[in-house]
């Protein structure tokens, strides 16, 4: 197991004879002593999804499986489609955003210095990067 720099997320590698089983393992091995939210496969799988193992209240689960009967879905589907249209309307938002501080920047600068300070500023904190911290 290895932690992040914040230590919020924990990295973990389980066997298990699928990436689902070895979800499913994991959570019930380790959530009795963590208080874990998602469970989530590093790499996607052979359909290029990312698996998740997600821990839901009584009532989320109740409200899951409500909705997928009421469409003859399973609930573990149904969550995929809510998941994967929040994601999509996250990313409409954030482009939304993007665009209008982009259109913000042109009404008072050029196109030429929105991109030269855009530039130099990855250049900058590329080689504040590289830069060995002095002894």
């Amino acid at each position: 197991m290895a932690a992040n720099a914040d230590r919020t997320r924990l990295m973990t590698v389980h066997a298990g004879r699928s990436p689902r089983r070895a979800l499913h393992t994991l959570r019930r091995r380790l959530g009795t002593q963590l208080p874990i939210d998602v469970l989530t496969t590093h790499y996607p799988d052979k359909h290029g999804q990312v698996l998740l193992n997600v821990a839901l209240g009584h009532r989320t689960n109740q409200l899951l499986r409500q909705a997928a009967a009421a469409t003859g879905q399973r609930p573990r589907d149904v969550l995929r489609e809510r998941v994967t249209e929040a994601l999509a309307r996250g990313e409409q938002r954030r482009a939304q955003l993007l665009t209008a501080r982009l259109e913000d920047l042109l009404a008072q600068y050029t196109p030429e210095e929105v991109l030269a300070c855009a530039a130099a500023g990855l250049l900058h904190s590329r080689q504040r990067r590289r830069t060995p911290p002095e002894p």
